[in-house]
């Protein structure tokens, strides 16, 4: 996303973050198979996990999951609509209510499926939000 933003020259108005809503990865840079399946595409992944706080409601206007346990995870840390209202599937940019598949247990393949879902969901979300920053 962080480079889509980049080529749209929108880097000055759209913030981007990573958090998670478990703790377990805190610290931590991104799973190499990751890194390697971006890096095919010539997308970098750099930094380290954090999670999800509740001032993220507050920074933030959107709050994007990859599945719908950790949608699951940010509604019941919203304390108002207008928090809720800001949690959505990256996925239904894109493709309707699906979960991003996790590889992590799986082939090397599961990873660049993910970089493409990831991809042309990202692609179709800044079409959807850069229109109100013009």
């Amino acid at each position: 996303m962080r480079g889509l933003v980049a080529d749209a020259c929108l880097d000055d108005e759209i913030e981007i973050e990573s958090a998670g809503t478990g703790d377990w990865h805190v610290g931590y840079p991104p799973d190499e198979r990751s890194v390697a399946a971006a890096a095919e595409r010539g997308v970098e992944l750099a930094g380290e996990a954090r999670q999800v706080a509740r001032g993220d409601f507050d920074g933030f206007d959107l709050l994007i999951a990859m599945d719908r346990q950790n949608r699951d995870d940010l509604l019941a840390m919203a304390q108002s609509e207008e928090d809720r209202a800001k949690v959505r599937l990256l996925r239904s940019y894109a493709d309707g209510d699906l979960d991003v598949p996790d590889p992590y247990y799986g082939g090397d393949d599961g990873f660049a499926d993910v970089v493409d879902i990831v991809e042309r969901s990202c692609e179709a979300l800044l079409d959807e939000v850069a229109p109100t920053l013009r």
